[in-house]
């Protein structure tokens, strides 16, 4: 789960896109919402990049909301999205649940916007997206064993445009974030 924030300005500038491209509400974005995905607009790195809106979950008897880093290029749900299909979703940071049903946020250290890895796909007439994880860090373990791939800003390109550079990207250290926990907090429906 996503919370989106006041970064569209940031992310605008950061990814050089036009300024009004992202036009999101502020607060939760959760699976089975529509998402704003950033992608490669053509098969060329020296073209800009372009905000799409989609669906966050791929139908498949069932809603798959996350590819794992480790099979992602392979598995063939997901390997010619991988190839040909990457995505980042901005937010501003994200959340998990601990086992004690505590909702538990996790921002940049700066707060700045994060980007999250996915992949994408057009079937079914419904263009959807779903978020690459990897094994948690230190900074998120205590509260989930998976977290979210995140793309450094000024690596952005290089994830939606480079085959060899994005496959390196699955393996990397994920950077440590800030966590913010709150307690005794009621799941939100549709949040899961």
């Amino acid at each position: 789960m996503c919370f989106w924030d006041r970064n569209a300005i940031k992310v605008e500038a950061e990814l050089g896109l036009g300024p009004g491209s992202l036009s999101m509400p502020q607060g939760d974005v959760c699976p089975g919402m529509t998402a704003a995905v950033i992608i490669a607009q053509r098969g060329d790195s020296s073209f800009p990049l372009t905000v799409r809106y989609m669906n966050w979950g791929i139908l498949d008897k069932s809603l798959v909301i996350n590819a794992r880093a480790e099979s992602v290029a392979e598995k063939p749900m997901f390997a010619d999205s991988f190839a040909y299909r990457r995505c980042v979703m901005p937010a501003g940071a994200f959340y998990e649940w601990d086992s004690d049903r505590n909702k538990a946020t996790f921002y940049d250290m700066e707060k700045d916007p994060v980007y999250l890895a996915g992949v994408y796909t057009l079937a079914d007439n419904r263009d959807s997206f779903v978020v690459i994880t990897t094994k948690a860090n230190e900074s998120m373990i205590k509260v989930h064993d998976r977290m979210p791939l995140m793309i450094p800003a000024d690596s952005v390109k290089d994830w939606l445009y480079d085959d060899g550079v994005a496959k390196k990207m699955l393996l990397a250290r994920m950077p440590q974030l800030l966590k913010e926990q709150e307690y005794e907090q009621l799941k939100l429906p549709g949040c899961e």
